[in-house]
């Protein structure tokens, strides 16, 4: 790797003696651990400007890097103000000046009546679009009805980009085709207790994943050449209507989060708001289909994503016997605090709803491969984590592979050793996340950004370098 472009010189596929060299190449010898290119994790929100209390670009990239993930997209919402618009970009790109550890592009979002910004925006460099078919948590970033989505559609026809979309909503109760059913809806209203997950799970059922995904669909003829994405997938009953979909030409993907290919509902405890997410964590037989779909590679499922969505741990409104639970347990709790029921603590409806686990990503999803027998490779691994979501946001002729030309992003990943997930492993900025007390298989020992070492787990850490990451603003070809 050079020095001076950041970028992969040569390959050799074999471990070539030190003497094979000039005197003065820096050389190491990684062996036996894996040389693979840097993840690139095309979903995670860094909440600056605005949120910084939630997360910001210097704590979110470091997390990042310590995980081998040496590219992350940022969510349009969740900052303020969000990016649906020129301007807002360009805020959110003066916040992240000098903050990010590894490189950072953005993603623009869709909103009712933004419609005219969205050119504009992929001039200015965006990866791509996404826009809510169900309220988003935050004011600021309302969901969008069909009509929304026409426009949207109409108007990034024919550019080079993505547009993506949070696929939840509500099916229709009566006959009616209008917006009146289109328009997004609460959530089904709560049967049972609200601190068991059980009861936020049957709010959100499969069908909403269907029905939206089935809108969407039905809008993909006003823009056959664009590119379409289902973000953060966890039903597999939209599985079919994906493939038939793909099969009929239109040109649709879909991502899963980490979460879903390692938690299931059965075993979250009650209360334990950290596994609260939209669309939720679905049943262990669920996963086992995502992961099904997730091995064929012609399959919907195309890449594997952290959706790392941070708050300060009190919007969790973690009760005390989950907030002192810091070990792997995974019974249920079948009884409710009087304390934690009368302050609202554990309530999964009140609760803000994101996992937290960027930098976590690799080791979870190897260690899901390796203690289930799942039959997947490190290859794969890269497919999923890198190459296809590289591809996802233009990247592809410079991230997600080890080849010349390419950005000396590399990770160098132990595949055999384990560690429990402690604070010193959560390096984003409020340790709150479902994986503490886990033990997960997989190690980066190294992260490498063109072609410069910015983190090891040995030794200096971080060391007393600068953040070097770039902001990805080259407009997508």
């Amino acid at each position: 790797m050079s020095q001076d472009t950041g970028k992969v010189t040569s390959i050799f596929h074999s471990v070539l003696p030190a003497s094979d060299f000039p005197p003065d190449t820096t050389y190491t010898d990684h062996s036996p651990h894996i040389l693979m290119p840097g993840l690139v994790d095309a979903h995670v929100h860094l909440n600056e400007p605005g949120r910084t209390e939630w997360e910001g670009f210097w704590t979110g990239t470091r997390a990042a890097a310590f995980g081998g993930v040496t590219t992350v997209i940022d969510m349009p919402l969740n900052a303020i103000p969000p990016t649906t618009t020129v301007a807002g970009l360009k805020e959110k790109v003066q916040a992240a000046q000098g903050k990010c550890w590894v490189d950072v592009g953005f993603y623009g979002g869709i909103v009712p009546g933004n419609a005219r910004e969205l050119r504009p925006m992929v001039q200015e460099g965006v990866r791509g679009f996404k826009g809510f078919l169900v309220d988003s948590g935050v004011p600021e970033f309302p969901a969008v009805s069909s009509t929304d989505i026409a426009l949207a559609m109409a108007a990034l026809a024919d550019e080079p980009t993505t547009l993506m979309f949070h696929a939840e909503m509500i099916p229709p109760v009566s006959d009616s085709v209008g917006d009146d059913v289109q328009w997004s809806l609460p959530p089904l209203a709560p049967v049972g207790p609200l601190n068991e997950y059980a009861t936020f799970l049957a709010s959100r059922p499969s069908s909403f994943e269907f029905y939206a995904i089935a809108q969407i669909l039905s809008l993909a003829h006003i823009a056959p050449n664009l590119a379409l994405h289902i973000v953060h997938l966890s039903a597999i009953e939209a599985i079919p209507l994906l493939r038939e979909a793909m099969a009929n030409g239109i040109k649709i993907t879909a991502e899963t989060c980490f979460h879903y290919l390692s938690l299931a509902a059965e075993n979250i405890r009650n209360g334990d708001t950290r596994h609260k997410c939209c669309p939720p964590i679905r049943s262990k037989s669920n996963q086992d289909g995502l992961w099904e779909e997730l091995t064929d590679e012609g399959g919907c499922i195309q890449t594997v994503v952290s959706d790392h969505s941070p708050c300060t741990p009190n919007l969790k409104l973690l009760p005390a016997s989950i907030t002192n639970h810091t070990g792997s347990d995974q019974t249920h709790k079948t009884t409710v605090d009087q304390d934690d029921e009368e302050d609202g603590k554990g309530n999964f409806f009140s609760a803000w709803g994101g996992v937290s686990s960027v930098g976590l990503g690799l080791p979870i999803l190897w260690t899901e491969a390796c203690r289930n027998d799942r039959d997947v490779s490190i290859e794969d691994v890269v497919r999923w984590c890198s190459t296809n979501t590289a591809k996802q946001v233009g990247l592809e002729h410079r991230k997600g592979d080890l080849a010349v030309g390419f950005d000396g992003d590399v990770c160098v990943f132990d595949d055999e050793a384990e560690f429990e997930v402690g604070v010193e492993e959560m390096l984003f900025r409020n340790k709150c996340s479902p994986y503490q007390g886990r033990r997960l298989r997989g190690v980066v020992r190294e992260t490498w950004l063109s072609g410069r070492k910015v983190w090891e787990r040995e030794g200096r850490g971080f060391g007393e370098g600068k953040p070097g990451g770039r902001l990805l603003l080259e407009r997508r070809e």
